[in-house]
C-alpha cells in the first residue's frame, strides 16, 4: 500500500505571483481511481461535459483568475440546470458566447473548484507545500537538492511515518528533459548521500515518476493547491498582499493540512505542519 504525492508548482516564473510554491497532494493508492471518476462526474455536473477533455486542463490560472470572479458577479446566480447548459454551450462554441454564457461558465468554474476541494477532503487527501518569496529567486545547484524540495519531502515523510505499513511515491509534472534529469540527480544524491535522506528512503521511494499534467488528474489537483497557496494562503512571515476573493477556498484547503509533533533535543517536541514558509 502507498500514498502518491502529486507535485506541481506555482509562481516559478517569478513575475506576478506573490510567492513561489511547490505543492503536493497526497492520496492513498486505493482512493486515486475513485477520486478521478468522481471529478469527472463533477465536470459533467457543472459544465455539461468534461472540461478537461482533449488538451484543456484543470488549471487554476484559468479557473480562478480575477476575470472569472468579475464575470461570475455580472448577474444573480443562474439556476443549476440553466447554468450547466449555458456553460456547455460556451465551452463548445466560445466564439459566439453571450454575456450570459460567460457568466454561467464563470459561476460554474467557481462552484466546481469548491466541490472539488470538498471532494478531496472527503477522500482524505493531504496537502503539502514549501513556500518561498518569489523576489528571492533560486537557481538549481548541481548535485544539491533545493531547500524547498527537502522540506516538502521531509513533511511527506513525517506523514507516511504516521501511517501503518505505507510507503510514499513521488510524482512530478514533467517539464524540460534537462531540468527533469537535473532534479532526478539531485533527489538521488539527497536520498543516497545525506543522513536524513538515507533514513527517509526507508519510507519514500527515492526515484520519482514524471508525467504530463494534461494526462494526469492528480497533478492538476496540485496545480490548484499551489495557486491558492501562492495567492491567498498566509501564515506568519508572509506579508505579501493576498486576493480576498480566494479566501473561501483557503478555508476549504486548511483542513487538508497535516500536523504532527517531532522529538527534538532535551526531551521536547516541536509542532510541524505540512505547509511551511521558508522566507
Amino acid at each position: 500500500m502507498a500514498y502518491i504525492l502529486f507535485i506541481d508548482e506555482s509562481g516559478s516564473d517569478l513575475r506576478e505571483s506573490p510567492y513561489e510554491v511547490i505543492a503536493g497532494v497526497a492520496i492513498e493508492d486505493k482512493d486515486v481511481w475513485n477520486l478521478i471518476c468522481d471529478v469527472h462526474l463533477l465536470e459533467e455536473k457543472f459544465f455539461g461535459r468534461r472540461y478537461s477533455e482533449k488538451s484543456k486542463e484543470l488549471k487554476a490560472k484559468k479557473l480562478l483568475k480575477r476575470k472569472t470572479f468579475k464575470q461570475a458577479s455580472q448577474t444573480e446566480v443562474i439556476p443549476n440546470e440553466k447554468r450547466r447548459l449555458l456553460a456547455k454551450e460556451c465551452l463548445d462554441n466560445g466564439n459566439n458566447a453571450s454575456k450570459e454564457h460567460l457568466t454561467a461558465l464563470a459561476q460554474a468554474k467557481l462552484e466546481f473548484i469548491k466541490e472539488l476541494l470538498l471532494l478531496l477532503t472527503r477522500n482524505r487527501a493531504k496537502i503539502f507545500a514549501s513556500i518561498t518569496s518569489s523576489k528571492i529567486g533560486k537557481e538549481d545547484i548541481p548535485n544539491f537538492l533545493r531547500k524547498d524540495f527537502v522540506y516538502l519531502f521531509e513533511r511527506f515523510y513525517y506523514y507516511i511515518e504516521c501511517q501503518t505499513n505505507q510507503s510514499g511515491i513521488i510524482v512530478f509534472d514533467e517539464t524540460e528533459k534537462s531540468r527533469c534529469h537535473t532534479l532526478i540527480s539531485q533527489i538521488e544524491n539527497y536520498f543516497k548521500k545525506t543522513e536524513k535522506g538515507q533514513t527517509r528512503a526507508g519510507l519514500l521511494i527515492p526515484e520519482p515518476l514524471f508525467v504530463h499534467s494534461d494526462l494526469t488528474t492528480g497533478i492538476q489537483f496540485a496545480d490548484i493547491i499551489a495557486y491558492l497557496i501562492s495567492w491567498a494562503f498566509r501564515i506568519k512571515g508572509m506579508e505579501e498582499n493576498h486576493r480576498e476573493e480566494l479566501l473561501p477556498f483557503i478555508e476549504l484547503i486548511k483542513p487538508m493540512r497535516f500536523r504532527t509533533s517531532i522529538d527534538i533535543t532535551n526531551n521536547s517536541q516541536q509542532e510541524v505542519w505540512s505547509v511551511v514558509f521558508l522566507g
